[in-house]
């Protein structure tokens, strides 16, 4: 994993919102939460704010896998429901931009249920800035494990996945692109 993924919080109320920020599934793939995809980035209590309960006040980061993700604002209306039913009444999600998202912020857990659903998980980790040019690993077929599989086209049914299909058992599947 990369050296920039989030943590969750030490301080006790920080924690216990992050761990509720955190139920919150991508709408796209609803069987892996946001701090599982890694674009849950930081939850925060704001110091000496709180709502009309009573309720600290909230600053919650989260980064889209791509800056146009359609996703983000139904993300965002999902944090807020969920920090709102656990009665936090002042809730301001931020979406940032830098550093950008990479699959390498990705759990190990959050790669097992995308195979599990059907979407190979990203393969090898993303490509430094510098150094040397990484290569294009082979996709294995999350339905037969098979490695003898061809992408169809770049893009799946989402920006963040390329359409592949396996030539052992014919079966179509999105493969999560290594960003």
């Amino acid at each position: 994993m990369s050296t920039n993924t989030a943590v969750r919080p030490a301080e006790a109320e920080a924690a216990r919102a992050w761990d509720i920020a955190a139920t919150v599934c991508d709408p796209e793939i609803p069987v892996i939460n946001i701090a599982e995809l890694g674009i849950l980035r930081s939850v925060d209590v704001v110091p000496g704010e709180f709502d009309g309960n009573g309720n600290p006040a909230l600053d919650v980061t989260i980064t889209p896998t791509y800056s146009g993700c359609p996703a983000m604002d139904a993300i965002k209306d999902d944090v807020v429901a969920a920090l709102g039913e656990q009665g936090y009444g002042d809730v301001r999600v931020r979406l940032v931009l830098a550093p950008a998202w990479t699959t390498d912020w990705m759990t190990d857990s959050g790669k097992a249920k995308l195979e599990e659903y059907g979407i190979a998980p990203p393969t090898g980790m993303a490509a430094l800035r510098t150094g040397p040019i990484s290569l294009g690993l082979s996709v294995k077929c999350p339905q037969c494990n098979s490695l003898n599989t061809r992408e169809l086209t770049r893009f799946g049914s989402t920006s963040c996945k390329a359409l592949y299909q396996c030539n052992e058992c014919k079966e179509p599947f999105d493969y999560f692109k290594v960003l």
